[in-house]
């Protein structure tokens, strides 16, 4: 069975035993989640601070903010993924061993935790400037409808970028108090990249996908995923130059922009969707892809 959750991992090994089916329930061992939320938002501080040059003490308490939200509302997106798809995941062999489907956890157990990360969150977001309090209250209603979207639409992997990247206009807000052309810049950014690995990731799952009926652009695009996600990428890098360019151009910027170019390049020459740990790889690789794409805005 190829499965998601890894025991192997050193959080298993330190952490008491009685707290296993939590940390596999938030997605804990499997970090590559919360890098894509946070890294978003880490755009949007760096880009709105002027650069790594003009990065001060409250910048720095503002990505630490960020930073522990990430971790908060990535596991609280993925227990409420978990709780409407628990009967779906039973059917996929790679999820079906996740503690809701495979019933470790209760349902009544899983809500008490939602609730406890949800409060831990709003305690992050309080400290946050006023439109960015604003913002993480809209984002709620994206977490919660996007586990919905592969049963209504092809497409659920852009409702994932539309949910994943909401932080790259929280960010900005964060040191703004405002929002302006760049952040919406990066927006769009995000959502293309979104767009691309979220399809890499989906290609695992396509053959369970269509036994049950889940719709993904992995299966809507089928054996021509690598040139649509070759078009996403090379969207990505276009809204992240131009939302460079918009906020604060220099003469570095085309050739930094080359650095998440050639990242993207790499993961469509080495992908092979017909493999799954090609595909987790490739998926997992995109951690670069985001820390890159930052170097390029900050520097």
């Amino acid at each position: 069975m190829f499965s998601d959750i890894n025991l192997s991992q050193i959080i298993f090994r330190k952490a008491p035993a009685s707290w296993h089916p939590y940390i596999k329930l938030s997605r804990l061992d499997r970090p590559i989640g919360i890098w894509l939320l946070l890294i978003p938002c880490l755009w949007g501080i760096v880009l709105a601070s002027g650069g790594i040059a003009n990065i001060s003490l409250q910048t720095c308490q503002t990505i630490i903010l960020f930073a522990i939200g990430a971790v908060l509302m990535r596991s609280a997106g993925c227990v409420i993924n978990d709780l409407w798809d628990m009967k779906l995941d039973a059917a996929v062999d790679r999820t079906k061993a996740r503690p809701l489907a495979s019933g470790e956890i209760s349902v009544a157990n899983a809500l008490r935790f939602l609730v406890v990360l949800l409060i831990l969150s709003l305690c992050i977001l309080v400290l946050l400037s006023h439109t960015a309090i604003v913002l993480g209250v809209l984002s709620l209603g994206l977490v919660v409808a996007y586990p919905s979207m592969k049963r209504l639409t092809w497409v659920p992997q852009l409702f994932l970028g539309l949910t994943f990247n909401w932080g790259a206009l929280m960010g900005w807000a964060a040191v703004t108090d405002s929002i302006s052309l760049p952040a919406i810049l990066l927006y769009i950014s995000g959502i293309f990249w979104t767009l691309g690995y979220d399809t890499v990731y989906a290609h695992q799952d396509k053959e369970d996908d269509a036994l049950i009926g889940i719709k993904s652009t992995a299966r809507l695009f089928g054996d021509n995923s690598k040139f649509y996600v070759g078009i996403f990428y090379a969207a990505s890098v276009i809204f992240l130059f131009v939302a460079k360019a918009e906020a604060s151009f220099g003469l570095l910027t085309p050739l930094l922009t080359g650095l998440p170019a050639v990242q993207a390049g790499w993961q469509i020459r080495n992908w092979d969707m017909n493999d799954p740990h090609s595909c987790l790889k490739i998926f997992k690789s995109n951690q670069i892809y985001g820390l890159l794409a930052l170097l390029m805005l900050a520097l």
